[in-house]
């Protein structure tokens, strides 16, 4: 890969429309240029995708849908992006994202990275450092260093940014905020956070496989693997089942964290956390030369975390609960009633509040308070849809509320609870400013990792 100086001219082309795009609807109706429905050619971005089948593929289908160009198409599985690669004819095609940013940046406007986790932090950067606008699916990356690099590199830059946790521009995510912020529930103490992914959609407790088939040859292995460790090529890695492993994924916690704490972080302003503790079954871990080698994530755990207090807001203590572990039901609901199969419970000195996830829409316990809840103003802006934010953020028309000075600190939170997992049973005190935990710094080497040579951030 060549050291790639940022081209002059697609400065000029990425500044020309975030500083004159909004220029451009005063002085030509948007229904002139391009007739009801359609986005006028002066507003149209060019996007690429790094990742194109798939999650990744969906997110820059969406863009073209939204009426921006998708002019690049990147992904090293050919059979599992064969169909945006035909919907996309027009578009140029890559495996390498950095072959195609030296040949393409003064093309590309924004991109879209919807890989597996191992790879976001690496093509995120690549693009951001060439000034190009950024949508990353969640989580933002694969170890709290990366989310920390993110965040000051976006701002360094100042390039458009949003992570995928679109439920963040949802109705009952804004609901959420305005309710625990009004105090309909009163003071909030005890949160509760789920899922049920884990072992669900892929498996999870399972140590290495031996066996060494050979990969499909529609299948670029070594670009798969990116910046992790090497290893042989087997479908229990790609392309569906990375999650669960320690090298490529982050696990049912990062798959969902990003989505279902994302509230309580927001509505409660909540910060970093001063200490996390894991407790979890016996998983893939298997021993190599007398030492324990983490390879799968648990089938399921608890994580407790502690947020110290906030100004006037009270310290906050908040559960994960993952593999099929969820909170006791609350007393409050009909013996029929139970809680969603992923979601939030929020428990408060006046009642309790629960909801979905992917903002969904709260519900209040008892449901008396439902009518004085009703009686709140809508405070928090309304978005006009998740990636829509984030592209007219790139034509500099306001900004994408999970953009990275946002998600990369709620990433981070959500990454050291995945961290605590390899030290389960063992309370952890953690320095945010300083990415240290204090009383077992041993653990502190899963702050970050070693890349692959070839590979950097």
């Amino acid at each position: 890969m060549s050291t790639h100086q940022i081209n002059e001219s697609s400065i000029s082309r990425r500044g020309f429309l975030a500083a004159s795009g909004a220029v451009t609807f005063t002085i030509v109706p948007r229904h002139v240029l391009g007739g009801q429905g359609h986005t006028p050619p002066s507003e149209k971005l060019n996007v690429a995708g790094i990742g194109a089948g798939g999650m990744g593929g969906g997110d820059i289908s969406e863009c073209a849908q939204l009426g921006h160009n998708v002019v690049a198409l990147c992904d090293v599985d050919e059979q599992r992006a064969s169909g945006n690669f035909q919907r996309f004819a027009k578009a140029k095609r890559y495996k390498d994202f950095r072959e195609m940013f030296d040949k393409e940046e003064k093309n590309i406007d924004a991109v879209t990275v919807g890989t597996p986790d191992h790879i976001h932090a690496v093509a995120s950067m690549a693009a951001i450092k060439r000034g190009i606008h950024v949508y990353t699916e969640k989580p933002l990356t694969h170890t709290i260093y990366e989310s920390r690099q993110l965040r000051l590199a976006a701002a360094k830059h100042k390039v458009a940014t949003q992570m995928g946790n679109q439920g963040h521009a949802a109705e009952g995510a804004r609901l959420t905020v305005e309710w625990i912020q009004a105090g309909i529930i009163g003071e909030v103490r005890e949160v509760h956070t789920w899922t049920d992914r884990a072992g669900q959609l892929w498996p999870q407790g399972i140590p290495r496989p031996s066996e060494t088939p050979a990969a499909p040859s529609t299948l670029d292995w070594d670009l798969w693997l990116g910046p992790a460790p090497e290893r042989p090529y087997h479908p229990t890695y790609a392309p569906i089942a990375w999650r669960g492993w320690w090298d490529f994924g982050t696990g049912a916690m990062g798959d969902m964290g990003c989505h279902i704490v994302d509230h309580p972080v927001w509505a409660l302003k909540l910060g970093s956390p001063s200490s996390v503790e894991a407790v979890t079954t016996l998983y893939g871990s298997q021993k190599v030369d007398n030492r324990l080698v983490f390879e799968s994530y648990p089938l399921a755990g608890v994580v407790y975390y502690e947020f110290p207090a906030r100004g006037d807001l009270p310290p906050v203590k908040l559960t994960w609960y993952e593999g099929g572990l969820m909170p006791p039901t609350p007393s409050e609901m009909r013996p029929a009633q139970r809680l969603p199969d992923n979601g939030v419970l929020y428990v408060g000195s006046k009642g309790k509040m629960y909801h979905g996830s992917h903002g969904g829409m709260p519900q209040l316990l008892p449901g008396g308070l439902t009518e004085e809840a009703r009686k709140i103003d809508k405070t928090t802006p309304r978005s006009p849809g998740h990636k829509q934010e984030w592209l007219m953020a790139c034509k500099g028309q306001g900004q994408a509320m999970s953009n990275f000075s946002y998600s990369g600190p709620l990433t981070e939170t959500v990454l050291l609870g995945v961290l605590a997992q390899r030290a389960p049973g063992t309370r952890l005190l953690w320095d945010s400013e300083n990415l240290q935990i204090t009383n077992m710094p041993e653990l502190n080497q899963y702050v970050h990792k070693e890349y692959r040579k070839g590979w950097t951030l």
